[in-house]
């Protein structure tokens, strides 16, 4: 029979132990969050420092409310790389579902059926016999 003292101590490793697990994952969370911001930032450096050595005019630094500004610009009047406008996108993605749809009703069910195996069987006669 357990006693009450080995009860205790298994759930005090079970306790100390989940808590190191969450603790580190917590930490790596952290780091992870952390790599990202600090590789968004060098992108944005990089892309102002690109645009101002085509221009030939020193970089700016950019605000936090310009660049709130400039994102719902670029969510308003979206356009992809290639120059594409909006209304084109539509029609095209607009074109792809139809066709997807029609597909789907021409779609039947295929019956699927089993082929019975005597493997097992056979497996089965083996340890028996």
């Amino acid at each position: 029979m357990i006693s009450m003292s080995a009860l205790r101590e298994g759930l005090y490793i079970t306790v100390l132990g989940i808590s190191v697990v969450f603790a580190i994952l917590s930490i790596l969370a952290v780091i992870l969050y952390a790599v990202g911001w600090i590789e968004r930032r060098l992108v944005a450096r990089e892309k102002r420092a690109g645009k101002a050595a085509e221009t030939g005019v020193e970089a700016e630094v950019e605000t936090e409310a310009e660049t709130k500004v400039r994102i719902e610009k670029e969510v308003a009047e979206p356009e992809s790389e290639a120059g594409v406008p909006p209304h084109e996108v539509a029609i095209i993605t607009a074109a792809i579902l139809a066709y997807m749809a029609k597909k789907a009703e021409e779609m039947r069910p295929v019956p699927i059926r089993r082929k019975v195996s005597d493997a097992w069987r056979l497996q089965g006669g083996e340890w028996l016999g």
